[in-house]
């Protein structure tokens, strides 16, 4: 969940689309939406929450989670064509590989501070039943085997599972590269291919001590992170899009509208009235489904250069550099949200629940993501 790109100069000369802006600029963009992509994430992951119903993924077929790996793989271009790190196959694993070592870490220990938290509400209530939340209760009933499976990947609590998507991602991100530096053309069928045999077959990952798969199909969603990585080249499908954001903008206007219909009004395909396998006709986030990477593709044609336009006015330019802010430092930022909502969750269970509650919530954990994001970047200075 973090920035692995080389930050881009400023010396890059500005094109004429909203695709083809200037280096920092696009870098200050990806890391807005990733900042607002956050903040969702923090606010979904609180159920019931009042503010969930303001997010994205309750006006259309898609959520946060799409955005960001979308904006990951797009960021991994970054790195893959940077020119000051002048990165060797071998320089380029050890780079990547040891973001991968940092994103397990940061896994790790979101997960055990979960469970610490989880394992403290129930002591100062006094209500086991919150030992039960998000699959925990497996943790506590069988340490041992849980303990091997936190660090296997295969074992996952509830709103801490994406970041091991990112990390299988992230730890298979040197073939993407590789595959793209050899034979750039073949890197997006390779990953549709990929991806519509895991539709059709259903293959997937499984969990364990409990019996399951993952809730975020690797093989699937790697079509998410590559397509990002596509469009952000300079060269094939991505400079078609630049070519013809103009009518990819009034496309993608047609399929968020025709999200927003299908959520309103309930019209998502029933899974028993539709031909098998059924992933491939209704609206499933474990596997990706084509609806969904729709809504995702019309929502990026949509919106990408609305920062540019935004970014003109003065009042939106503190906003903008608040989510920024958040979008650099997303590894912690996300980690601190992760926790935040779960404290979020058992404040409103111990709490009566009420609007000026929720926003409560909302405000403090916002800002304390904000302050983790500029302690990071202080540290950094320093």
């Amino acid at each position: 969940m973090t920035d692995t790109t080389a930050r881009p100069n400023d010396t890059a000369r500005p094109k004429s689309t909203a695709f083809s802006r200037p280096k920092r600029r696009l870098a200050n963009e990806i890391d807005f939406w990733r900042g607002v992509a956050l903040v969702s994430i923090f606010i979904n992951h609180i159920p019931g929450i009042v503010l969930e119903k303001i997010t994205h993924r309750n006006i259309g077929l898609s959520d946060s989670a799409e955005l960001f790996v979308f904006l990951a793989g797009f960021s991994l271009r970054f790195l893959a064509e940077s020119r000051t790190e002048n990165l060797t196959p071998p320089r380029l694993f050890m780079r990547l590989e040891g973001r991968t070592f940092t994103l397990y870490a940061a896994h790790i220990l979101t997960t055990v501070l979960a469970l610490a938290l989880l394992a403290g509400a129930a002591l100062h209530y006094e209500t086991p039943l919150i030992l039960t939340w998000h699959n925990a209760q497996t943790f506590f009933q069988d340490p041992i085997q849980s303990i091997v499976g936190i660090a296997a990947l295969s074992y996952q609590l509830g709103y801490f599972d994406v970041l091991p998507l990112y990390i299988v991602l992230m730890g298979t991100a040197p073939f993407v590269v590789l595959l793209h530096r050899a034979a750039p053309n073949l890197l997006l069928p390779l990953s549709i291919a990929i991806w519509a045999t895991t539709l059709a077959f259903g293959a997937n990952l499984p969990t364990w001590p409990i019996e399951g798969r993952w809730f975020f199909n690797p093989f699937a969603w790697q079509l998410c992170f590559v397509t990002g990585f596509v469009i952000a080249r300079p060269t094939g499908f991505g400079a078609w899009a630049r070519r013809n954001h103009f009518w990819l903008r009034w496309i993608g206007a047609a399929i968020v509208i025709a999200g927003f219909i299908v959520h309103w009004f309930d019209l998502r395909p029933d899974p028993f009235s539709v031909p098998q396998p059924y992933v491939f006709f209704v609206v499933e986030k474990t596997f990706l489904s084509p609806l969904r990477f729709l809504h995702l593709l019309g929502l990026v044609a949509l919106v990408a250069g609305i920062y540019l336009w935004f970014d003109k006015f003065r009042f939106f330019q503190p906003v903008a550099a608040f989510f920024a802010l958040l979008g650099r430092n997303s590894l912690h930022v996300f980690c601190a949200g992760s926790i935040l909502s779960q404290a979020g969750q058992v404040t409103r269970f111990a709490a009566p629940i009420s609007v000026a509650t929720d926003l409560l919530v909302v405000v403090v954990g916002v800002i304390v993501m904000a302050v983790v994001a500029w302690m990071n970047e202080w540290r950094k200075r320093l």
